[in-house]
């Protein structure tokens, strides 16, 4: 398998595993059990880490489709090189980058690693157009 398929691969694992930090909130913080297996018609006060867990989680599953699509894309047209392959790359990275530093709270560097990992998805959009 290509190195572009690789991250494709490895960024859905990503997306697979970041539920786990927030669940563990829901599941140890008293009361969060029976919240998450009930209807949740109410709110729950969870750790501020939680949250940005959820929201690093539910930013990656809206970037993953477009990530996927053009890797995607590149392959099936014959596109697909090392400038896609540095490209998916760079994308899988910054989103591992952006989900740790999300969690940790670090506001600007967590917009950084967002940018770096649109830069690797606009690298293989660019090859697409060559």
């Amino acid at each position: 398998m290509t190195t572009d398929l690789w991250m494709l691969v490895w960024s859905a694992v990503l997306c697979l595993a970041l539920p786990l930090p927030y669940l563990v909130a829901r599941a140890t913080t008293p009361g969060g059990a029976a919240w998450g297996l009930g209807n949740r018609e109410r709110d729950l006060a969870f750790p501020a880490w939680a949250g940005r867990a959820e929201r690093a989680h539910r930013n990656l599953v809206e970037n993953l489709a477009p990530f996927a699509i053009l890797v995607l894309v590149a392959h099936v047209t014959g596109k697909a090189n090392a400038t896609t392959a540095l490209g998916a790359t760079i994308f899988f990275w910054g989103r591992v980058l952006h989900a740790l530093v999300y969690l940790a709270g670090i506001v600007y560097l967590r917009t950084a690693m967002f940018a770096v990992a649109t830069v690797g998805e606009l690298m293989i959009l660019r090859q697409l157009f060559g």
